[in-house]
């Protein structure tokens, strides 16, 4: 049995027959008193306290004698109004023609239906000829226009001369008239007797006339109709309509309820947006309350998807606009972001490419259950084999904010003179193993990611920073590689070895420059550091190597959520005494790793770059830091892996070399301890050259994603700070080099970031000028900057 609730009756069809017989009227009887008075129909109320059994509730016993008596007040209503209508004489063609399709002659003052384009139809009133075809109409809203006989889609019969200015009085009066409710019983008796139907046929039928009015409104009603009618034939501006099966009317139905509920749905979560919007900042729902039901949820994730162009699906993409379009905005990427932030769902400063790359920025449950699990474990495998340390003084030197500390030095002046080093690294294999669960989630990572807003370990938090990082004045465990340098700075002998430490200092580099300006006599070690990093300098130049430094930002942003978050930034010049010094001991670290692999056959991620001979000497003539690097940079090739053997690394001016210093940090590096591990307790390696070649395609692929959200985010903070600083601030800007005409590559000195502007005549590579900020928009990654000229 199928119920369709129509303005408060109910039609009951059977859905087991193909027979669209009426069964039974639950009605209003005020309803149909209001729905019918015009018609002269009059309804007889039937009572009854007798239940009709499988359906589900109480019925009227004399259901079938109301239906009767409804049929018999119809039928000879049309019996009426067809007598009547015989007498009618329609102006425009003195009587209802046979051929149902005859269109009637165009002529001035004829009212008529056309459209305007593919989303409005309007009523007009024919004025005159346009050419041979066109037609000059003068149209509801006043606007009178040329228009093709193509474009008319109904000519209202019984008009002439048709006063335009009473076109909206019509059309009011046809939008009062229209009902579907009275399209469906028309469609009921349609399809029981397989009659097709007119627009002027309709109108007979359920209004009992003919007149302009009537006739309209049964047009509109079958034209807009998407549910029981459908074109069986046009020509011109006349059409017939014929009555579509029961079966597919309960799908339209069901299709059109669906739609509707759609809609309201729409409508009360735009009503949420709205209502959210209009809060004050410290009012706004939190974003977990977006996220609560599914309905509400599904549709802010669409909004979500749209902004960071993610979306998976058409219905995603469909839904936003829908979305975006009720809130009065045009559909970008940009109008969700701002409406999402409007509403306190995104902060102001939110990371979209962390959300686009969907970096994982926590852990599961899981993979910090098992990581607690490891920390609870006080057993160390290798216990028996480390080296005691201890007496060593040992520096550690990072940035002020490093939370993950995995490399500290140690150095002393042997008895010949020569210069003995210990590069320390922390022992992430003491707590993680290959193929455990916080290994594979290390793997699935890749690297642990550095923004100036978080830092997203590769490791859960607590296991990183309280097992495995390195810890002032606590006994900590190692892998230590120890090295004899000859007086040129190139390898004497070394060692590798598991070890304990316990690190003495956890200096920042600007605090470790500053105790090498000091000169102390209590820091000789120091002093010995930074003595044997520059020998390695000399030597790597000696062998190729390309000095690169230049300066950097570096930002670190506190409470980033707020709309104007507090911005520290900070320029590190990689020609820094403190940062050369790790620099080079980091890379003598990794030498020495690549030459113990190669001596005992382990494969590891033997990193190369093939340098053709770059001759220095022919960019001798720019001031040696930025300018010069940025040249040399330009003529570099990429870098390369080789997993049996070492590569020649040119750029570093080594034979070999395996990045080995930040295990906690970088899963290559980790991958690189498990094999040495496993040679020093005399044990087969865990991986083959061809299994490290499959992780770390995987690997590698997620180190730059990193990379690249570093360095997107870096540059966002950077112009986020540019915005905030006075216009009239002056900016001291090094040309690296001219990309077009005066166009000059720049370094802002600074800011330590890298742009371009227009430069007077006269300015040339390796000079500084003065410029200042134009327009900063960091959401759109543009800078503009002008120089400022200073008049002499």
């Amino acid at each position: 049995m199928a119920v369709r609730a129509v303005s408060g009756c109910s039609i009951f069809r059977s859905a087991s027959t193909s027979s669209p017989t009426l069964f039974a009227f639950r009605c209003c009887p005020c309803h149909f008193s209001r729905r019918f008075s015009q018609f002269s129909i009059r309804f007889p109320i039937f009572r009854s306290d007798k239940l009709i059994p499988g359906h589900g509730g109480l019925q009227s016993s004399s259901v079938h004698s109301l239906v009767n008596s409804v049929m018999e007040e119809l039928g000879a209503l049309r019996r009426r109004r067809r007598v009547r209508a015989a007498k009618v004489e329609l102006t425009s063609s003195g009587g209802i023609v046979e051929d149902k399709l005859v269109n009637r002659t165009l002529q001035q003052g004829l009212l008529l239906e056309f459209k305007k384009d593919s989303e409005r139809v309007l009523l007009a009133v024919a004025q005159r000829p346009d050419g041979k075809k066109n037609w000059m109409v003068s149209d509801q809203n006043g606007v009178t226009s040329s228009i093709k006989p193509q474009q008319i889609t109904y000519i209202v019969p019984g008009v002439e001369n048709f006063d335009h200015a009473e076109i909206s009085k019509f059309v009011q009066s046809a939008q009062e008239n229209s009902d579907s409710a009275l399209l469906e019983f028309a469609w009921v008796e349609l399809l029981e007797k397989n009659k097709r139907v007119t627009a002027e046929e309709l109108a007979e039928m359920i209004f009992g006339s003919v007149e302009p009015l009537e006739c309209y409104c049964a047009h509109v009603m079958l034209s807009e109709d998407e549910v029981y009618f459908t074109v069986l034939e046009t020509k011109g501006s006349r059409s017939i309509y014929g009555p579509r099966p029961a079966v597919q009317v309960e799908e339209l139905l069901r299709r059109k309820l669906a739609k509707e509920a759609a809609e309201n749905e729409l409508q009360e979560f735009v009503q949420l947006l709205k209502s959210a919007k209009a809060m004050p900042l410290d009012a706004k729902p939190p974003k977990s309350s977006w996220m609560v039901e599914e309905k509400i949820r599904q549709k802010i994730k669409s909004l979500e998807s749209y902004a960071i162009d993610a979306c998976t699906n058409d219905d995603q993409r469909k839904t936003a606009g829908m979305i975006l379009r009720a809130m009065g905005m045009v559909k970008t990427a940009s109008s969700a972001l701002n409406l999402l932030i409007n509403i306190g769902y995104f902060p102001v400063h939110v990371n979209l490419d962390l959300l686009k790359f969907n970096i994982r920025t926590d852990h599961s449950d899981e993979v910090i259950s098992a990581a607690e699990s490891l920390l609870s474990d006080s057993y160390d495998p290798d216990e028996i084999e480390r080296k005691d340390l201890t007496h060593l003084k040992v520096y550690a030197i990072d940035v002020d904010e490093a939370d993950e500390l995995d490399d500290a030095l140690s150095a002393t002046r042997l008895q010949d003179g020569r210069i003995k080093i210990w590069i320390h690294v922390a022992d992430a294999t003491r707590f993680v193993q290959p193929g455990s669960i916080v290994d594979r989630e290390a793997m699935r990572r890749g690297t642990s990611v550095f923004l100036p807003t978080a830092t997203y370990p590769m490791f859960p938090e607590k296991l990183a920073m309280e097992g495995m990082s390195l810890q002032q004045g606590e006994n900590c465990n190692a892998v230590t590689v120890s090295v004899v340098l000859h007086s040129d700075g190139s390898i004497a002998e070394y060692s590798v070895d598991n070890s304990i430490i316990r690190p003495t200092y956890m200096l920042t580099y600007e605090s470790a420059s500053e105790l090498l300006h000091l000169n102390l006599e209590e820091e000789t070690e120091l002093k010995i550091l930074s003595e044997a990093a520059t020998l390695r300098s000399i030597w790597r130049r000696q062998q190729g190597a390309i000095d690169t430094a230049t300066l950097e930002a570096r930002i670190k942003v506190v409470n980033p959520e707020d709309p104007e978050p507090i911005i520290n930034l900070y320029v590190e010049n990689q020609a820094d005494p403190a940062m050369r010094l790790v620099t080079e001991m980091m890379i003598l670290c990794g030498e020495v790793v690549a030459t113990f692999g190669s001596s005992n056959n382990i494969p590891l991620p033997y990193r190369g770059q093939p340098q053709s001979n770059i001759d220095t000497s022919a960019f001798a003539h720019l001031p040696e830091g930025p300018v010069r690097s940025s040249a040399l940079v330009k003529l570099m090739r990429a870098a390369e892996i080789d997993f049996r053997k070492p590569i020649r690394h040119g750029i570093l001016g080594l034979p070999g070399y395996v990045q080995f210093t930040s295990p906690i940090r970088r899963y290559m590096d980790l991958l690189a301890h498990y094999q040495v591990k496993a040679f020093l307790i005399g044990k087969s390696p865990p991986f083959s050259a061809g299994q490290l070649e499959g992780m770390a395609s995987i690997v590698n692929m997620n180190a730059r994603v990193a990379k690249r959200l570093f360095s997107s985010s870096l540059r966002y903070w950077i112009l986020e700070f540019l915005r905030r600083q006075s216009k009239e601030k002056r900016y001291r800007a090094l040309i690296l080099r001219f990309m077009k005409d005066r166009i000059a590559a720049i370094l802002l000195v600074e800011v330590g970031l890298q742009s371009s502007v227009w430069v007077s005549v006269g300015a040339n590579v390796g000079d500084e000028v003065l410029v200042r900020v134009e327009e900063a928009h960091p959401r759109d990654d543009v800078l503009f900057l002008k120089e400022i000229v200073i008049e002499r």
